[in-house]
């Protein structure tokens, strides 16, 4: 069977990760394991997590006239995404991730954006027929506000669904026009909270509630380890996550979203979050971002193994 199409408009990132006994406090020097190089960003890393899960998928991005550029550029291309969207910055460098790990899994992050942050609308514009021809358009908010709105503009004029995940947490409110043309929000509960304006501790099944009254179609909270909380109108359910040992949890979350893309595109949304939840805790148990993101025969055998449990 055809996988659905997926448009993915975001960043891409080369992460540059060291795994160590523990986070670091402010002013202490760590001695950690080797460092690790691989492919990251929100954007790609959503791109290759729904390409695995059985999307075609096309990414729509910038990137730098350099090695990491190049380097990250080929490697969507490995995995069949078709990059005809990606355009090339040739004065800033291709964005850069610094990451350490602990041995729990928790990890603290720091990004250099470069090319990410010059997406305009009207690279976005350039590409939008990739947009059009896709059943799903996903997108973060690790690129200019303008891009995310002009690629949610042309999918919601050409009657394409539209995920966002608002991540990083905005700084501001998100803008009423992108929320309206959004037809499924996938924040986490720092980013709920900061898009609601509420306490980071509120009820979960609350604030999935005050999402999906804004969003088109539900809201999606995800819950971590505890799994994730789906509100479609009134109605709300949870999700259970299975139960693993994380490794590393960098890109967990963006992993969730492509999974969930490509199950919302295959006409699933009610099995959506449980296979979208099975695929970041595989993610979880590797190192690494784009590394660690499963196929799709590693997570139809970890749902059917839940769903017979």
């Amino acid at each position: 069977m055809q996988g659905p199409c997926i448009a993915v408009v975001g960043s891409s990132n080369t992460d540059l990760t060291i795994i160590t006994e523990h986070l670091p406090v402010p002013g202490e020097t760590i001695l950690g394991g080797e460092l690790l190089q691989a492919g990251g960003g929100k954007g790609a890393n959503q791109a290759v997590a729904a390409a695995r899960a059985g999307a075609r998928v096309a990414f729509i991005g910038k990137i730098g006239d350099d090695d990491f550029g190049r380097g990250a550029l080929e490697a969507l291309r490995r995995e069949g995404i078709n990059t005809d969207g990606v355009a090339v910055d040739e004065q800033l460098a291709s964005g850069v991730a610094l990451i350490v790990v602990g041995k729990d899994g928790e990890n603290m992050i720091a990004v250099a954006p470069g090319a990410n942050g010059r997406l305009s609308a009207g690279d976005v514009e350039a590409a939008g027929d990739l947009i059009r021809k896709a059943d799903l358009l996903l997108l973060q908010l690790e690129i200019p506000l303008e891009a995310v709105q002009s690629a949610a503009r042309v999918a919601h004029d050409a009657g394409v669904a539209v995920l966002l995940n608002p991540a990083p947490a905005p700084p501001d409110p998100l803008p009423d026009e992108l929320v309206r043309m959004t037809d499924y929000i996938t924040p986490n509960a720092v980013e709920a909270a900061g898009i609601l304006g509420a306490p980071v501790d509120s009820e979960p099944d609350e604030m999935a509630q005050r999402l999906a009254r804004a969003a088109a179609r539900a809201a999606v909270l995800t819950l971590g380890p505890e799994g994730a909380c789906i509100c479609e109108g009134a109605a709300c359910r949870r999700i259970a996550a299975p139960k693993v040992r994380a490794v590393d949890t960098t890109a967990a979350g963006d992993c969730f979203c492509g999974a969930l893309a490509v199950a919302l595109g295959e006409g699933r949304p009610f099995e959506a979050a449980r296979f979208a939840a099975c695929a970041a805790a595989l993610c979880v148990q590797k190192a690494g971002a784009q590394p660690s993101l499963p196929h799709r025969a590693e997570i139809d055998a970890l749902l059917e193994k839940q769903n017979s449990t």
